[in-house]
């Protein structure tokens, strides 16, 4: 898993069967002191999350089981909206996450 942030959304009215009534988002990938770590990633939302949240991505065959269907074109889903992040000694992460 990883942690990232929502920064938009993707409208793709003709897509895989598999991805029908699924809301995709597209979201910043973030290390732990608040950073972009790597270009942006397109995730399937299965939690509610919304554009400026902190949000926990898992990929790979995680994220197709997440969305039920082991058959399904989803390579990452979005699993959490973060709260709070308390790690000892790293009060930037706290910051960011309570900052959005």
């Amino acid at each position: 898993m990883w942690l990232g942030k929502v920064v938009g959304t993707v409208v793709a009215p003709t897509k895989s069967e598999s991805l029908i009534g699924s809301k995709l988002l597209v979201v910043q990938p973030l290390n732990l002191d608040g950073m972009n770590t790597i270009s942006l990633q397109v995730a399937v939302d299965t939690v509610g999350a919304g554009k400026g949240e902190t949000v926990l991505v898992c990929t790979g065959s995680s994220a197709r089981h997440v969305t039920g269907n082991e058959n399904s074109a989803v390579d990452a889903a979005i699993v959490g909206i973060v709260e709070n992040i308390d790690l000892e000694g790293l009060s930037k992460a706290q910051y960011w996450v309570q900052k959005g």
